[in-house]
């Protein structure tokens, strides 16, 4: 066995860039990271020659000229200082390897200057060796990377081709741009412009910059914030009628950082489960804003895992937000207005304001509307005096809490034209012409209203047939008596393998009680997680108008008005779309109208 000897620096670096150099793309990461973390706000990124040669300049703070030699050496860092920093990330670069590993592999030149100095520094880094000049330059950054891989041949034989390293890397500075859309970024391949960027902050601008309008025409905002806990989510989801093949559009965020993350993963799909057709998956662009010193970067060279100090509140926090974002519901902030109390001494208080649709429910509040005044009992007072500091209840005389009736705006009717094939109910709108599946419409309503009801009307059955079932099925169903009762059915066994429906849910009363049974059986398939679902979902589709039926125009109308009320209004439970509109301006152009 050989001798043991100590490794030269060039070829510990070229070992150690294996971790944090894969391919080009690489490379464009950890120095548009740098540039992002150096404040920048406009970066531009220029590839050539078979993604081997990369330039990026940003207008960044740029780096010291005492730093600049340090900066190039391994494990040197501006940005964590002792090890309590390593556990409270602010940052997207923290190891300080990048700069060491990319000059041990490429031929680089640096050209930089910060705001102190009327001319920057030009650093030339070859096999590691470094030399530094002083130049005249804006204030900023520029990285210029030369013949990457010039001195690995073995890892330049492994690149795919150009095109593919291309995309890689063209994927990378999108995810960039959508999680800090606060920064301009342009791409360029050999002189072309690929992707361009405004910076003016606008995610959902840059959303359609990046992709196209359609997609951001079928996004939901997302906004939830938990004070106790320090999490915030923001971002953009797709709707379910709006879907892809792969989850390649999953653009996840902590922090501004792109990450891959099976729990963030799992509260998406979990979210829009029963909202989408099997193999389809929505849009996402989902920021989460948690404190550092709860989430551990420091997992991977790359950065891109991550691990929770509590993985069950992330997991829950995402997942209720998506679900409020489809429901539309966000946080938004409320408008003063002005608001009143009989014999109020509120001395020097701030406006109060209230959800409008929080008055109309609350029956500690009372809202007259032809006065202008409010009428607000003595616990919600405290409340009020606890929520803004008071150290007194303010002085409000109860008014007779009986709550008037709801001044309810009476919905104008659908201009619905009729059905087609006695299964689509066409609705002339302003935007075009609505279709809507009648089956599936319903289907989600009276998925919803179940789903919501505590106590579901059943109905006794005289006359029932005696169903069969395996051994295997019993004890299914006997194990799950409970979940069936629930959902307003009563089952009875005759033998072990024999059994009658007393009840069934009043809504799916006249149904054959074989055909549901077999349904829900079918579903299970020897697996039995989710079978409340299983059995929701069954039920509602049983009890729901059948595609095919003729229906007046009143049965439509019910259909429609009920529809229009659900929280999921774009797919049935199955995750097939509800509805369509064909746009005027697309039925006017193909008949060679102006809409």
């Amino acid at each position: 066995m050989a001798r043991i000897k100590q490794l030269s620096k060039n070829l510990i670096n070229q070992i150690a860039a294996g971790e944090v150099i894969e391919r080009p793309s690489s490379v464009v990461k950890e120095l548009t990271e740098n540039s992002i973390d150096a404040g920048a706000k406009k970066i531009s990124i220029e590839i050539t020659n078979e993604c081997r040669n990369i330039r990026i300049a940003d207008n960044g703070c740029g780096i010291h000229p005492d730093d600049i030699l340090l900066a190039f050496t391994k494990h040197a860092t501006s940005k964590i200082q002792n090890d309590e920093d390593l556990y409270n990330i602010h940052t997207l670069g923290f190891r300080g390897e990048a700069l060491a590993s990319i000059i041990s592999i490429s031929k680089l030149t640096c050209t930089t200057r910060t705001a102190d100095f009327e001319t920057g520094t030009k650093v030339k880094c070859e096999n590691s060796e470094v030399s530094q000049t002083e130049t005249g330059c804006a204030v900023g950054t520029i990285m210029e990377i030369k013949d990457l891989f010039y001195n690995i041949p073995a890892r330049l034989k492994f690149l795919k081709s150009s095109s593919t390293e291309f995309s890689y890397i063209q994927d990378l500075v999108q995810s960039l741009a959508l999680a800090h859309p606060e920064v301009s970024f342009e791409l360029k391949r050999d002189g072309k412009q690929i992707l361009k960027t405004d910076g003016l902050g606008d995610l959902k601008r840059t959303i359609k910059d990046l992709f196209n309008g359609e997609v951001a025409q079928n996004l939901k905002e997302v906004l939830k914030t938990d004070k106790l806990s320090g999490m915030r989510i923001s971002g953009f989801v797709s709707t379910p009628d709006f879907t892809r093949s792969s989850k390649k559009n999953y653009f996840m965020f902590i922090n501004g950082r792109a990450v891959k993350c099976p729990i963030f993963q799992k509260s998406i799909d979990t979210a829009y489960k029963n909202l989408i057709a099997s193999g389809k998956f929505p849009f996402i662009v989902l920021n989460l804003e948690i404190p550092a010193t709860d989430v551990d970067v420091n997992v991977h060279p790359t950065k891109k895992e991550v691990r929770y100090k509590n993985t069950n509140m992330v997991f829950n926090f995402v997942c209720t937000a998506i679900q409020g974002g489809l429901a539309n519901y966000t946080e938004k902030a409320t408008q003063p207005q002005n608001v009143s109390s009989k014999n109020t001494n509120f001395e020097n208080s701030p406006v109060i304001s209230f959800n409008q649709a929080k008055l109309e429910r609350n029956e500690d509040i009372y809202f007259d509307k032809q006065n202008d005044d409010m009428y607000i009992s003595n616990k919600m007072a405290e409340e009020i005096s606890r929520d803004l500091g008071f150290n007194r209840t303010p002085e409000i005389t109860q008014s007779k809490l009986i709550s008037p009736p709801p001044q309810t705006i009476a919905e104008p009717e659908e201009n619905i034209i009729g059905q087609y094939k006695n299964t689509y109910i066409l609705i002339e709108r302003e935007e075009g012409l609505e279709i809507v599946d009648q089956h599936i419409a319903e289907e989600r309503y009276i998925y919803e209203k179940l789903r919501s009801e505590k106590n579901i009307v059943s109905q006794l059955l005289f006359v029932s047939d005696v169903l069969t079932v395996t051994a295997e099925e019993t004890e299914i169903l006997k194990e799950n008596i409970d979940k069936f009762e629930k959902f307003g059915y009563e089952i009875e066994f005759l033998k072990n393998n024999e059994l009658i429906f007393r009840k069934l849910p009043q809504l799916i009363a006249k149904a054959n009680p074989k055909e549901i049974l077999s349904d829900i059986l079918e579903n299970i398939e020897g697996n039995i997680d989710g079978l409340e679902e299983k059995i929701l979902i069954t039920t509602s589709c049983k009890a729901s108008v059948k595609a095919g039926q003729k229906l007046s125009l009143w049965q439509m109308q019910e259909i429609i008005k009920r529809w229009r009320t659900t929280e999921m209004p774009y797919t049935c439970p199955h995750g097939r779309p509800i509805s369509k509109i064909l746009p005027h301006k697309q039925i006017a152009s193909f008949f060679q109208r102006q809409a």
